[in-house]
């Protein structure tokens, strides 16, 4: 079957590998038609994360239909259209029990190698085995084409969290720093959680342009401050998002933050280490929330948003690609060309 694999000198390329087969009574196999570039996809093909050799099947969102079970799998059937989540986990041990399923033992990330746990080959092919089939997988509801689905595996999952975990209530300014797809899902997520408004901030026009469409402000990384202080007469936000990544990203959040206020970090971290400036989060009292999204935790909550057309905005901000294109759609996605790229397959 093809796959997109890594060439080991940052880049990617499409070549055939073997079809992946049932290795346990809980797993299943999806054939799968639809599946998204991550920037945590591009982190591993440019080497930025440990354990990704060349030949590493990429890519953890996915929609497609499902071809075969495994004997223990009571939920799913052959021939259901389902949505994947980025990483697996057991949903029985004591973490998973406490909707902590990214700190499962047996969590697996598909497509990063070794980097988050025991390897798991990627989606980003034609077919891909997911373990733990039924707590793994949920069937499309009608109406949902599997293209906007793809966001349900990662983006919107880290995104929605931003906004839970932050805990956006009724009437709070929030900022997002960064304007790529999770920091505008992120937006969305706050404005459905009851921000009186959201202020987007990204050095790029068209990507100020796709918040302003879906309903925000937006303005460039220098302006944030002062816009915010405009909107609450000089607080700053009740919440910020950081959706870039490293100390940039971090530093700008603090800066945007109102005393009292949280940061909710979202981004995939490659930096080892932040000078935290201690002091003044002390007397600011200032949260700071590490976040990754759970779309197990969430995925019903997910599921119905898409269906009432959450997402619509999201999905006019999407590319799509045909499989044997990735060698370009990587590139672009490594250069911002699009806020998303999803391959079909």
């Amino acid at each position: 079957m093809r796959a997109v694999v890594t060439t080991g000198d940052g880049g990617v390329k499409v070549v055939s590998v073997p079809e992946p087969t049932l290795q346990d009574a809980q797993d299943a196999i999806v054939g799968v038609e639809h599946t998204g570039i991550c920037g945590t996809d591009v982190h591993a093909m440019q080497g930025h994360l440990p354990g990704v050799p060349a030949g590493t099947v990429l890519g953890h969102e996915f929609v497609g239909t499902v071809l075969a079970t495994g004997g223990a799998v009571t939920s799913i059937n052959v021939g259901d259209r389902v949505v994947g989540t980025d990483f697996t986990a057991c949903g029985n041990c004591w973490h998973c029990r406490r909707h902590e399923h990214w700190h499962c033992p047996r969590r697996r990330f598909l497509g990063t190698g070794t980097s988050f746990g025991p390897e798991l080959s990627g989606a980003q092919a034609e077919q891909v085995r997911v373990p733990f089939a039924d707590i793994c997988l949920a069937v499309l509801p009608r109406g949902l084409d599997s293209a906007t689905a793809v966001l349900l595996c990662d983006n919107f999952p880290t995104g929605f969290a931003a906004a839970k975990k932050a805990c956006v209530a009724p009437g709070d300014v929030v900022a997002v720093v960064g304007g790529g797809m999770v920091g505008q899902l992120a937006a969305l997520a706050a404005q459905h959680h009851g921000a009186s408004v959201v202020v987007v901030s990204d050095p790029v026009e068209a990507r100020q342009s796709a918040a302003r469409s879906t309903g925000n402000l937006a303005t460039v990384p220098e302006r944030l401050v002062p816009t915010l202080h405009e909107l609450t007469a000089g607080r700053g936000a009740d919440v910020v998002v950081e959706a870039v990544g490293g100390a940039t990203g971090l530093d700008a959040a603090l800066l945007a933050c109102r005393p009292g206020g949280t940061v909710a970090s979202v981004s995939a971290h490659v930096q080892k280490t932040w000078s935290f400036p201690l002091a003044d989060a002390f007397a600011r009292e200032i949260t700071v929330q590490m976040v990754i999204g759970d779309p197990l935790r969430d995925r019903d909550s997910m599921l119905a948003l898409a269906t009432s057309g959450l997402l619509g905005p999201a999905h006019d901000l999407m590319r799509t690609a045909d499989l044997t294109s990735a060698v370009d759609a990587y590139s672009d996605a490594a250069h911002s060309r699009y806020l998303k790229i999803v391959l079909t397959v």
